[in-house]
């Protein structure tokens, strides 16, 4: 009880740092490690080729081969006997045939809002918002940023129910930032106001190699540690946060020019110190990352094997149930 009055005192003074200490440090360290396989359903720059880089016009044109790594990826981890959560860039749904995606979600997997066009939710210019809007600003042209930014959330929503027949099942911020949304309580408002419960925003900042060399041991103590500040919480608001775990795909092959042995190792070390610490674990991937630096599905793979080795200690799940866990 007293801690219960601590934390009450804390949130009406807007405390939100012990919040977040406290999600993880009390009731995330009792039952099972929760761990998700998460896809962002999106074209990545730098992928298949290095000089890639359209795609940053055009996130939601799917390729077939992203398509088809989604649709494997989920038929593994469903014959593993978990479930995976999708998230989805909305414009992905202007494409002719979606019937793989339907058949995703009939499989009982999940698929959540990343917003129609990709946009960053906290840009204050229409020039930040995003590449297209920058080669087409007629587009948004008259429009507060915010404006902008709320009604591609809001038509992504549109888009699944009307196209797929599904709300969408929590919003990823595309990007992730280091604080969350702590410092961002309108958009917080914004995304409660659009209905959602929860957001997977906040990507914490982790110390990478330099772009060509593998990991070192002071690199993957960094990540390890790293894990526990990836742990969901409540904002003051209200808003659950279901962050990302570090280090995700884009992170390993892009940035750290990592080979696919080192993204295999530290990713197993990050996952084996959740199970053991009964932390939160949300594998943060995309299929057209994976499926040029994966192509087996090796990482996904592992999670699944490692999760059921782990017997009773973890558990595959959605991030649903990481944000069920705060509530």
């Amino acid at each position: 009880m007293k801690r219960r009055t601590l934390l009450s005192a804390s949130a009406a003074l807007g405390g939100g740092l012990l919040l977040e200490k406290r999600a993880w440090s009390a009731e995330a360290n009792q039952g099972k490690a929760l761990v998700a396989i998460t896809l962002d359903l999106e074209m990545a720059r730098n992928f298949p080729r290095w000089e890639d880089t359209h795609w940053d016009y055009e996130k939601g044109n799917l390729s077939e081969a992203v398509k088809g790594y989604a649709s494997e990826a989920a038929r593994r981890v469903k014959a593993h006997g978990g479930l995976m959560h999708f998230f989805l860039v909305g414009r992905a749904l202007e494409q002719d045939n979606v019937d793989w995606l339907k058949e995703i979600i009939a499989a009982g997997h999940s698929v959540g809002n990343h917003t129609y066009d990709h946009v960053n939710v906290k840009a204050r210019k229409p020039a930040e918002i995003q590449f297209r809007f920058q080669r087409a600003p007629w587009l948004i042209e008259g429009h507060e940023a915010s404006a902008v930014i709320r009604e591609n959330i809001r038509l992504a929503s549109a888009a699944m129910q009307s196209r797929l027949g599904i709300a969408p099942r929590g919003f990823r911020t595309p990007g992730g930032f280091a604080n969350g949304l702590t410092d961002s309580p309108a958009l917080q408002k914004m995304l409660l106001d659009l209905g959602f419960s929860w957001v997977s925003s906040k990507y914490p900042a982790h110390p990478n190699s330099k772009a060509g060399n593998a990991p070192d041991a002071t690199v993957i103590a960094g990540i390890l540690k790293t894990q526990e500040m990836a742990q969901p919480f409540r904002y003051p608001s209200g808003l659950i946060e279901v962050p990302m775990a570090p280090i995700s795909d884009v992170g390993a092959f892009r940035n750290g020019r990592w080979k696919l042995e080192s993204f295999l190792q530290v990713t197993k070390a990050s996952l084996e110190h959740c199970i053991q610490n009964r932390l939160c674990f949300d594998f943060l991937s995309h299929p057209s990352v994976l499926g040029v630096m994966d192509p087996e599905f090796r990482a996904i793979e592992m999670i699944c094997e490692t999760v059921k080795a782990a017997g009773d200690a973890a558990e595959l799940v959605t991030l649903d149930a990481f944000a069920a866990r705060v509530a």
